[in-house]
């Protein structure tokens, strides 16, 4: 049984590890940079060991200082969170070399996913519909990426060499992999992905549909659950392929499988993103289920039930974006003081 957990991350995501730790009785300890010494995640852990230096590339993405803080911390696993090492095969290697129990799917399986070209492949092969590069409209996309980095939409095949070179060059710059490939880009697509979750004795639910078409710079800003107008049939489709998926890569822990949904409702496999997702409370409130204890089960070798609990209800999520309109739209930080949201509903009865 795991009696203490360290989180190697930060702000929003480790304050939500610590706060299902505290519910199961489980000892948190938080990493921090010194930027980060005065922060909440700092303050709401049982321990705290410091990082020296206050740049990212100095700190929570250096594996072997966080393995460190685990062992110093006393700690008997860790848990990624979200960005930085999460989806780092050599990260959970290191913690799992170091007598630590990893939170998360097998290295080798986020190793099969960190290449969108190789997951596609993976997936074909296991027959799950991939998209294959055909006439304009076409996508230019990062292999290593995401985020809409190294992404280039191209309309003219005269274009398209000079589009790859330019994606390859922010890739580089982005990821520092410039393998980049070519998919067809599909007008008027919906982004659908399935909340997975696989034990590692051979269960894997598939925990419905989440919507996260509407974004910002390639960045999603509403989430859904479950995702709307896509008819039982579709709904049906999507989670199948979810499922064969995660049984097609050894998937084990919380995950999710993402898929461009055509106007027409043929879905297509666009990667694996093999941690837990920012938008993960949605499904948890449509469910019932703390996907964070649920992890951390798995991760202690237990087996999950026959299936998930029944959905109920409809859940919404929302980011909130700090960008600076007079340099560029450029995100920025600050003290929110003041919040106001108005929420105007239409079509309501009973005072709705």
């Amino acid at each position: 049984m795991i009696g203490s957990v360290l989180v190697a991350n930060r702000g929003e995501i480790a304050c939500r590890v610590f706060r299902t730790c505290r519910e199961l009785g489980i000892a948190s300890a938080a990493v921090y940079s010194d930027a980060d010494a005065g922060a909440l995640h700092v303050r709401e852990a049982d321990v705290a060991v410091r990082l020296p230096g206050a740049a990212a590339a100095d700190t929570y993405l250096r594996g072997d200082a966080v393995v460190r803080a685990a062992l110093a911390a006393g700690a008997d696993a860790v848990h990624p969170g979200y960005g930085f090492l999460s989806e780092s095969a050599a990260f959970a290697r290191a913690v799992g070399e170091a007598g630590l129990v990893w939170i998360g799917p097998p290295p080798a399986v986020i190793e099969a996913m960190a290449s969108k070209t190789r997951a596609k492949r993976i997936m074909s092969e296991a027959g799950v519909p991939v998209l294959v590069a055909g006439e304009p409209p076409l996508l230019v996309k990062a292999a290593a990426g995401g985020g809409g980095r190294g992404m280039r939409v191209v309309r003219d095949l005269a274009l398209l060499d000079a589009e790859v070179a330019s994606a390859r060059a922010e890739a580089m710059a982005a990821f520092g992999d410039d393998e980049v490939f070519v998919e067809p880009y599909v007008e008027g697509g919906r982004h659908v992905e399935v909340q997975i979750l696989a034990d590692a004795h051979g269960t894997v639910w598939a925990l419905g549909t989440r919507d996260c078409s509407l974004q910002r710079r390639h960045q999603k800003v509403i989430e859904e659950a479950p995702a709307p107008g896509l008819g039982p049939e579709l709904a049906e489709e999507l989670t199948r392929a979810a499922v064969a998926a995660a049984r097609a890569i050894g998937y084990v822990g919380a995950g999710t499988v993402e898929f461009l949904v055509t106007p027409e409702g043929r879905p297509f496999f666009l990667e694996v993103n093999t941690r837990l997702q920012v938008e993960h409370p949605v499904t948890e409130a449509v469910y019932g289920l703390d996907l964070v204890a649920l992890q951390i089960r798995v991760a202690e070798g237990a087996a999950l039930g026959a299936g998930p609990p029944m959905a109920s209800g409809h859940a919404v999520e929302a980011r909130l974006y700090a960008e600076d309109p007079g340099a560029g739209w450029r995100p920025q930080v600050g003290v929110v003081r003041e919040l106001s949201v108005g929420v105007r509903c239409r079509g309501l009865r009973g005072g709705g």
